[in-house]
């Protein structure tokens, strides 16, 4: 990760990811997985004419759903309590950039549930072609009826972890060179976590990858503008204070 995330928010730093270079190929390799509709072709590996064979299987539903599910929330619960008593490398955040972590993983969270509620899209599951009755449908089809149940886009279990990309970016822009360092390595370890429960989700027919994908960027978009707009926020009020 360079260190040019951790840059002074004086300036309109919240268009800074989008000079680097990574940013475009991701987000153009998430545009073309779904312009291919790799979707399909990737259940369709993985599911048969019944539905998902893994759909049930006690490792994947009850360990690395239901179980890694609530030690996140646990984990959630505890960085709650690190913005009124930090311990470690809380330390290394002020209590506004704490406040700002934590706020941005809820609204991450919230967002990303809120959007299923609405969402018209049937996880694989349902689709016709593995026992279900939807007929799959682009994600972006905001409105029509598949003819399944719905509410399956974005993917929420992978947000459990990605919606902590908030705190990520707070380290990141943080003025303390230790905070900075852990939130490289927190980046790695959100990331690969987000990816992991989507391809859990996968492998049992709940979420075709885009949905993780889809995830990945309305976390990371959501917690970074949170972050850039509380600072300015914060910066703008400390130079009102000190003109009046």
């Amino acid at each position: 990760m360079n260190s040019s995330f951790a840059a002074p928010l004086s300036a309109p730093t919240w268009y800074l990811p989008l000079q680097k270079p990574i940013f475009w190929w991701a987000l153009g390799l998430t545009l073309l997985w779904d312009a291919l509709g790799l979707d399909q072709w990737v259940m369709a590996v993985i599911g048969t004419p019944q539905g998902f064979p893994l759909r049930h299987h006690p490792f994947l539903a009850t360990v690395m759903h239901d179980r890694l599910r609530t030690v996140l929330l646990g984990f959630y619960g505890v960085a709650w309590l690190m913005v009124f008593w930090p311990r470690g490398v809380a330390r290394d955040l002020n209590r506004r950039q704490r406040w700002a972590a934590m706020v941005g993983v809820t609204l991450s969270l919230l967002i990303v549930s809120g959007l299923k509620r609405i969402s018209t899209t049937s996880c694989p599951w349902d689709w016709q072609a593995f026992g279900g009755v939807a007929e799959p449908l682009s994600h972006w089809t905001w409105g029509v009826l598949d003819g399944g149940t719905g509410h399956c886009f974005p993917g929420g279990h992978a947000s459990s972890a990605l919606a902590f990309l908030s705190i990520v970016w707070a380290a990141l822009t943080a003025e303390s060179h230790a905070a900075k360092r852990w939130g490289r390595k927190l980046l790695w370890a959100v990331a690969g976590l987000g990816l992991l429960m989507g391809v859990v989700q996968t492998l049992r027919g709940a979420h075709p990858p885009s949905h993780t994908l889809w995830t990945a960027w309305i976390c990371a978009a959501v917690g970074w503008v949170f972050v850039c707009a509380s600072r300015r926020w914060f910066e703008g009020s400390k130079v009102l204070r000190q003109s009046v």
